[in-house]
């Protein structure tokens, strides 16, 4: 009985590790449409509105000093799986990269990704230890657990608010 406790804590401990998303939460909000994503950058946290008084709060790493953006912008684009084609501003800083990352555990967009612009986007990271942080070139990275339940959340078109 013993080992079968001890076997379960150690499973609860890795699946705690494996989906930080339990972090997200329900939050009061409001001025915002239902179905808007807030994103705070300063907060280092996304919010997709349910209704005029509340909003599922996600944690995220967004851009680094110097390439932190804000403004109004709408979900252009929906991808399973994405390739990841490095923006020249990243091959430039970093060489070594390839032209394209192919989907896999190497792609730094993690399974979802959804376009803001043809530089930006919300997705998902190869890196969970980078999200609360300033760490990006201006991309949204959010857990993979969280990129995924946000996926199914919102349609192309979708309304996305980015605030310093």
């Amino acid at each position: 009985m013993r080992t079968l406790l001890a076997a379960f804590i150690l499973a609860s401990a890795a699946l705690l590790q494996a989906a930080p998303s339990l972090a997200r939460d329900v939050v009061e909000i409001s001025g915002y449409r239902p179905g808007t994503i807030v994103v705070k950058t300063s907060e280092r946290r996304l919010y997709y509105v349910i209704d005029r008084r509340r909003a599922l709060r996600y944690p995220i790493g967004v851009g680094r000093p110097g390439k932190q953006w804000a403004g109004d912008k709408r979900i252009l684009a929906k991808y399973v799986n994405p390739e990841w084609i490095v923006p020249a501003e990243i091959k430039r800083d970093k060489p070594s990269l390839p032209d394209v990352v192919p989907p896999g555990p190497n792609n730094p967009l993690g399974p979802r990704a959804m376009a803001l612009s043809r530089d930006y986007a919300i997705h998902g990271t190869n890196r969970p230890d980078s999200i609360g942080g300033f760490v990006s070139y201006g991309c949204i990275r959010m857990h993979n657990a969280d990129i995924l339940d946000l996926f199914q959340r919102v349609e192309v078109g979708t309304r996305v608010i980015v605030l310093p």
